[in-house]
C-alpha cells in the first residue's frame, strides 16, 4: 500500500466520504462546509479546530496525491471539493459498502472495537450483525493490496480488541508475547506482514471458537 496520510488528511478525506454518504444533496463541499465538517464535535475523535487556511493546504496536498479533486461548474465562483480516495473511476482502491463505512469511521474516530464500529458506522453502511463487521475487518486486514487495518492487543477490562487503520505510516504492533515493536505499513518486511496476519487469524479463530462453544452450550435458563 503506497498511501500514507496525516491526521488532517484522513480527517478531510473521511469528512468528504461521510457527507457524500449522509448528505449527498450537499456534496461536493465548499471549503467552508468542509472546514465545518472537519471540526465537528460529534462523530469525531479527536475533535479538531482547523482554520480554513489549514484545510486548504491539506486539500492542496491531497489534490497533488490525486486523492481529492476540485469541482466547479454552472457559473459558480465557489470551488467545491470531492474525494477520489476510493470507489471512483480515477483510482484502483475499491471497497465494499461495509468496508468503506469501517474505514471512514476509523479515520474519523480512531481505533474501535467491532461493536463500536457496528454502532458508529450504521449511518454509513448496513450491517446485518456483528459477524458482518468482523468479516469486513478480516477482509480489510488480509487483502493482497493491503493490509488496510490491524487488530490491536486487547486492553485490560475490554471484552473486544480494537482495530486501527493502516493509512498513516508507522503503527504500534504488539505481538502475542514480547516487547512492543513499531513497523510501518509501507516499510514492514514481508516477515512482519505475515506475522501480523497470522496473529490476526489466530485471534479471529479464538473468537470464532468461543462463539461456537456458546452456541453449542444448552440454554440453562
Amino acid at each position: 500500500m503506497d498511501i500514507e496520510l496525516s491526521l488532517n488528511e484522513t480527517r478531510v478525506i473521511a469528512s468528504l466520504i461521510e457527507k457524500e454518504l449522509t448528505t449527498p444533496e450537499q456534496y461536493p463541499l465548499s471549503l467552508n462546509a468542509l472546514t465545518n465538517a472537519c471540526n465537528q464535535k460529534s462523530n469525531r475523535d479527536p475533535v479538531l479546530t482547523l482554520d480554513q487556511a489549514t484545510v486548504q493546504q491539506t486539500v492542496d496536498a491531497l489534490t497533488k496525491k490525486r486523492l481529492v479533486s476540485e469541482k466547479t461548474g454552472f457559473g459558480s465562483r465557489v470551488s467545491k471539493y470531492q474525494h477520489r480516495f476510493c470507489n471512483t473511476e480515477f483510482g484502483l482502491l475499491k471497497f465494499t459498502e461495509q468496508e468503506l463505512g469501517i474505514v471512514c469511521e476509523l479515520f474519523l474516530r480512531g481505533p474501535q472495537t467491532p461493536g463500536e464500529l457496528r454502532s458508529h458506522a450504521a449511518r454509513l453502511a448496513k450491517f446485518a450483525d456483528i459477524q458482518q463487521v468482523e468479516e469486513s475487518l478480516a477482509q480489510l486486514a488480509t487483502r493482497p493490496d493491503g493490509p488496510f487495518v490491524m487488530m490491536l492487543a486487547r486492553e485490560p477490562g475490554r471484552r473486544e480488541s480494537r482495530y486501527m487503520h493502516l493509512f498513516s505510516g508507522a503503527v504500534p504492533i504488539v505481538p502475542v508475547s514480547g516487547p512492543v515493536k513499531v513497523a510501518g505499513a509501507r516499510g514492514a518486511t514481508e516477515s512482519d506482514r505475515l506475522d501480523r496476519l497470522e496473529a490476526l487469524v489466530a485471534a479471529l479463530r479464538d473468537d470464532i471458537d468461543a462463539l461456537q462453544r456458546r452456541l453449542d452450550r444448552p440454554d440453562e435458563h
